[in-house]
Order: C-alpha cells, then sequence, then structure tokens
C-alpha cells in the first residue's frame, strides 16, 4: 500500500479542493483510497467520505498518543491500495511553537507517508523556490517529495515556478501547476464552514474538478513519489474485542443537524460490545427499541432548529429515556439539543426553537466564534465515561454560547488546557453527561469501555 500526505505552508492555500481532487481522480482509476485527516476537524472528513466512499478517520497526535496514531492509520489501511492524509494548517503548526506535536508533520513520520506540499502561487515567482527549499530541510525526519502549485496564473507563470524549485531543491518534483478557476471554489460556509450533508458536491463540479488536476497534476509521478517511508515498526492492530450475545444497543444520532462524531470513538464503542444503531432526531419519531444508552454529537442543531423544535415525539423519547437514568452522553450540537433551545438561528434573534429542557438554560447563536482549541479534562467524580481522576483530550469549537448554568447542575470536569485552568464543566443530569467538548476516546480508551458498562448495568 502506498501513502502521502497532501500539506500546505499555510491554510487557504486550496489543499482541501487539491486533496479531493486527487481522491477522485484515484478513485475513478479503480483504486481503493481510504482518506484521513490530520486535527480535530469533522467537515473535511465529510467530503473525503463522499468521494472515497469510505470513512475518513481523524489522525491527531496531540489528543492521542503516537501508538494509537499508529495503530489507527495501520488498521484502516487494510484493503486500501492507497492512503491519501490532508494535514491540517500549515505542515508543521502544531499545539505550540515549541514542538509540532499535534501537527501534520508529527503525523507524516509517525505513519512514514510522505508529502505533497500544496504551495498557494499568488503573487510568487523565484520566490516559491526559497519557501519549497525552507519545508524540505526544516526536518530531516519528514520527507518532502512534491509540491503541487495551485492558483497559477498562465504557462509562463508555472515554468518560472517549476525552473525555480528545480534549480533551488532538485529533490523536490514539481507535481504539477493548477490554474487559476473559480469554479473550484467550495461555497461559502455556515459560521465558515459547511457540511457534506448541507452541500453535497455536485457532480459537474466533482467532474470538473477532475478535469483540472488530471490535466495539471502528473498522477503518475504523485504514484511514483507516493511510497511508505519509515515506520516499519507501528504496532499491528489488536483484535476486536468479542462479547457474548445479545448487543448492547446504543443509539447515535446520525443525520444533518449531528454529524460530527470521530469515527474512532464509534469504533472503540464496538470494540467494548455495543451495537451502535443510528438514529435521526430530525425525521424519526422515537427512539430505536431495546437500547441501553444514547450518543448525541455534535452538529448544527441551530440550523434545523424549527425542524428540531417540532418533533416533539422525539423530545419526549430522549426525555423519559433521561428521566429513567439511562446513560446519555452528548457534546457540543447534542448537547444544545438537550438544553431549553436556541435562539438566533438563521438570524431569528428574539425566537426561541425550543428543544429538550433537560438542562433549564437557553443556547443563543453569536456572530463570532466563541470558543476554538484543544482542551484537556479530568473527571472529578465517577461517571457514565469513568471513574474520578480519569484524563482524556480532546476540541473545543462553536458559535454560541449558553445562559448561566444553575449552580446546582453538577460539573464533573475540570478543564484545562497548557498554561490555563478553564473551569469546570461537563453538566451531568441523571446519567446523563453533556459538554461542549468533543472528547476523542483514543485519548482515553477506557472511556469507551466504561460507557458501555454503564450501558450494560442500566439493562441489568
Amino acid at each position: 500500500m502506498k501513502s502521502i500526505v497532501i500539506a500546505a505552508p499555510h491554510s487557504g492555500s486550496g489543499k482541501t479542493t487539491v486533496t479531493i481532487g486527487i481522491m477522485e481522480c484515484l478513485r475513478r482509476r479503480g483504486l481503493v483510497v481510504t482518506p484521513f485527516k490530520v486535527g480535530p476537524d469533522f467537515i473535511d472528513p465529510g467530503y473525503h467520505r463522499l468521494v472515497c466512499g469510505r470513512p475518513s478517520v481523524n489522525l491527531d497526535g496531540w489528543m492521542c498518543n503516537p501508538d494509537f496514531v499508529r495503530e489507527t492509520f495501520a488498521r484502516h489501511t487494510r484493503g486500501a491500495d492507497i492512503a491519501v492524509i490532508e494535514g491540517v494548517m500549515g505542515l508543521f503548526d502544531g499545539f505550540g511553537g515549541l514542538s509540532d506535536e499535534g501537527s501534520t508533520a508529527q503525523v507524516a513520520r509517525l505513519t512514514g507517508a510522505p508529502v505533497v506540499l500544496v504551495v498557494d502561487a499568488r503573487g510568487l515567482a523565484r520566490s516559491a523556490a526559497a519557501i519549497v527549499q525552507g519545508f524540505a530541510g526544516f526536518d530531516p525526519e519528514v520527507r518532502l517529495a512534491g509540491v503541487i502549485f495551485n492558483g497559477v496564473a498562465s504557462e509562463n507563470h508555472g515554468r518560472i515556478l517549476r525552473e525555480a524549485v528545480e534549480s533551488a531543491a532538485p529533490e523536490v518534483r514539481v507535481l504539477g501547476c493548477i490554474p487559476r478557476d473559480e469554479r473550484l471554489q467550495i461555497p461559502s460556509r455556515h459560521l465558515g464552514l459547511v457540511t457534506v450533508e448541507g452541500n453535497p458536491l455536485p457532480a459537474e463540479f466533482l467532474d470538473h474538478l477532475v478535469e483540472v488536476v488530471r490535466e495539471s497534476v502528473d498522477l503518475g509521478m504523485l504514484w511514483g513519489v507516493a511510497i511508505p517511508h519509515g515506520a516499519p515498526d507501528a504496532p499491528q492492530p489488536t483484535a476486536a474485542v468479542t462479547r457474548p450475545a445479545p448487543p448492547l444497543r446504543i443509539a447515535v444520532a446520525r443525520d444533518a443537524a449531528f454529524c460530527f462524531v470521530y469515527e474512532d470513538n464509534l469504533r472503540l464503542l464496538e470494540e467494548a460490545g455495543a451495537e451502535l444503531v443510528p438514529f435521526s432526531p430530525l425525521a424519526e419519531a422515537a427512539l430505536p427499541p431495546d437500547i441501553a444508552g444514547i450518543y448525541l454529537p455534535g452538529g448544527y442543531p441551530e440550523l434545523f432548529a424549527d425542524t428540531l423544535a417540532a418533533n416533539e415525539t422525539m423530545k419526549e423519547a430522549v426525555r423519559r429515556a433521561i428521566e429513567a437514568r439511562m446513560p446519555v452522553y452528548a457534546e457540543c450540537g447534542g448537547f444544545i439539543y438537550l438544553t431549553r433551545g436556541v435562539t438566533g438561528s438563521r438570524g431569528e434573534a428574539e425566537t426561541l426553537h425550543r428543544f429538550t429542557g433537560i438542562f433549564p438554560v437557553a443556547t443563543r447563536m453569536l456572530p463570532r466564534r466563541k470558543a476554538l482549541g484543544y482542551r484537556e479534562v479530568e473527571l472529578a467524580a465517577d461517571g457514565i465515561l469513568g471513574p474520578a481522576g480519569t484524563v482524556a483530550r480532546g476540541h473545543e469549537f462553536h458559535y454560541s454560547e449558553m445562559e448561566a448554568m444553575p449552580p446546582e447542575v453538577e460539573r464533573t470536569f475540570r478543564v484545562r488546557r497548557p498554561g490555563a485552568d478553564l473551569g469546570r464543566e461537563g453538566y451531568r443530569y441523571r446519567n446523563c453527561l453533556a459538554s461542549y467538548i468533543h472528547l476523542h476516546f483514543g485519548s482515553s480508551p477506557g472511556m469507551a469501555e466504561a460507557f458501555v458498562e454503564q450501558c450494560r448495568r442500566f439493562t441489568a
């Protein structure tokens, strides 16, 4: 199997569009392409899944330890012809300025995949060679194998870029020059983002993208540089845990409103003995039968607030399950669904779309981002995700805020980031735990086992 990382010097270089185009070209050649995304992002993996027909898995060296990253990569690439890993931000940008922890470069080292750098060529000529040379020599353990220039103005512009790189950094192959083309822009996104559910990329867009990539990028040369490099001692995937029948059914909200979930969270729950049953709070009137727990992932409930609010039978089913002490875990958008409701949806500043009301606060959408960044949590009390003292990592990103939570609602998380104590979060009502933080169960694999065990106790 071959593997390759698509990276860039900085965000906004066009690496997502280039990545999707390369994936689609390889898929149309009959290859099995396994997609990955560096970092905590949920948006790009949706597009990867659309193109490749396989789940796109997050690889994050800050949230998860190196062995987990290697094992995840090895597990999900079985049976693939090529793994295509889309990077995050700039190649060496990670959690801080003193190391590349959490960066694309770290994942390239851990997986052994060579890097193809997508460089925005707007306003660049020979200076592009200095950028490529600098990235090629910055870390000798990261192999920069090729470069693709994006936004090239003309054939002459492309010739100058090629000549500059070939003379200054001959070890880096110039794989192609993609011309400026406004038709290749993914449409503007809600709050800066758009999900594949809301914008599934029309066939004509993909056809045009494939045509441009085929004409502008030497795919044969790209296939040649995509040689696994290093990481020969990556651990072999462990066998899935076998559990006795009957399986333990856990309902997982999966629809256009609840579409942000780490694929490894679902895998770890299954390995712990869960049968995951998808359901739609948007379209279905009741929870799945014979369930022992509920997982409410994040997403964009505010975009579907009127439909969610109108589904009274589903809201009542969720309330009854929580009042019966069924284990329920909700994060970000799932947390919002458990509040009294949301205002500010689609610009309706004063309209409260009423949700389940488990937590006695309302949520308000904001014009600017409220929170962004990695988080580390420590459980302050025993609960559905494990015993007190359990430490896990995740990510927080939202454009909403909630009213002050009443003091009688228990806070079960101590939240921090390096150098800062962020206070208490992780709100609990009965056996329901809700938080703005998207926890990655791979950061503390015992959390998935703990949740499944709590669900098993509920059915006992």
